[in-house]
């Protein structure tokens, strides 16, 4: 049987905590964030992470976030990192819902935030945007082929955001 979890995917910066913090205003769920999960587990910040170990261990981190999420965690809105989609488990989660925009978007969204420094400053992988760009490209059909159900964020108020989600699950 299929957990009742939500999982937000979707590129840095595209809004999953935003999105989360929305859905617990108007669910009785509970939310949970993996970075923070991990940060958590590792008592250091990603950013740390990734440049004292490196992707890889970052990433098998995220597997073991993973695996506990599937056997723990039921009713719960989880955000995600970046590249937490690739879990082979994901989909024994709960309904994968991946947040959509243009890469422009994130970054507008980004730069549009009063702490827009402070974002930029902990996602690591945004440090070079022709890398990001490419990166982007690259996850966006992965995203799409995952998903259960895609909606588009781009200039959408957040409370469009979370009626949408809530009236498709």
């Amino acid at each position: 049987m299929k957990k009742k979890n939500i999982i937000l995917i979707g590129f840095m910066g595209v809004g999953k905590g935003t999105v989360a913090r929305g859905l617990v205003k108007s669910s009785d769920m509970f939310a949970i964030d993996t970075d923070d999960l991990i940060e958590s587990m590792e008592n250091r910040k990603i950013k740390k992470i990734f440049a004292q170990e490196g992707e890889p261990y970052f990433r098998a981190l995220e597997k073991k976030t993973a695996l506990w999420l599937e056997q723990s965690v039921n009713n719960t809105i989880i955000s995600t990192g970046g590249g937490f989609y690739k879990q082979e488990n994901i989909k024994n989660i709960g309904t994968v819902v991946y947040l959509k925009s243009s890469f422009q978007g994130i970054l507008d969204r980004i730069n549009a935030a009063p702490n827009a420094a402070n974002k930029l400053r902990k996602r690591p992988l945004l440090q070079n945007l022709d890398e990001a760009i490419k990166l982007y490209d690259s996850r966006v059909p992965q995203y799409e082929e995952v998903a259960d159900i895609v909606v588009d964020v781009e200039k959408k108020p957040l409370e469009n955001i979370v009626e949408e989600i809530l009236g498709q699950i």
